[in-house]
């Protein structure tokens, strides 16, 4: 099966534009406070532009539920990506907002990977990140013996997509910085990391 593609961190109409041209599975809007963030109006505006094939996830970072369940209900993503403290009390109650799948996104460090088993049992997919923010690789060592399907995110550019692939055999991945040029989305990347990436 190829590997799903989410590229994330779009803002722009171009970056709608290049998505609908090139066809990632999944494309990302940040809620998070981030040099990439969307307003709930930009996002409802991108979504309207958007292939109606491609998945859209919603990143948040300890959001209040009420929100997510807003921007989902209307429409605008299909997926809320958690990147916060979020414990499994809050994922069993977001949970009850019907259609809504969940990614659970996990900084890896021996310490967080304890907690892998119990969040899988209760969200669609994990993520994996550095969680250092600004694109920086982790040691994928400690993830290649997971066998369930998983995002891998942290540092993937077009100088490692194909390692990443071959050594993990991921579900997914997750660029944002890595398809970028002086801080936005680069039609160039992006066609060659999604070419890379599906070989």
């Amino acid at each position: 099966m190829k590997v799903k593609i989410k590229t994330c961190g779009l803002k722009r109409p171009q970056d709608i534009d290049y998505a609908n041209d090139l066809k990632p599975d999944l494309i990302g809007f940040v809620f998070a406070e981030s040099k990439r963030q969307v307003s709930l109006e930009q996002a409802k505006t991108l979504r309207k532009l958007l292939d109606k094939n491609i998945e859209v996830v919603g990143v948040f970072t300890d959001e209040k539920i009420e929100n997510i369940k807003q921007i989902f209900e209307e429409g605008i993503i299909d997926i809320a990506q958690l990147h916060g403290a979020e414990n499994i009390d809050y994922i069993l109650q977001l949970k009850k907002i019907p259609g809504l799948k969940i990614i659970k996104a996990i900084k890896v460090s021996d310490e967080n990977l304890k907690d892998v088993e119990q969040f899988r049992k209760v969200v669609d997919f994990i993520l994996f990140d550095s969680g250092a923010g600004g694109g920086k690789v982790f040691s994928w060592e400690k993830i290649k013996n997971y066998t369930f399907d998983y995002f891998l995110a942290g540092g993937l550019d077009l100088s490692n997509v194909s390692l990443a692939v071959d050594f993990l055999q991921p579900f997914g991945l997750d660029v944002s910085s890595g398809i970028e040029t002086d801080g936005v989305k680069d039609y160039g990347k992006m066609k060659e990391f999604i070419k890379l990436a599906r070989m």
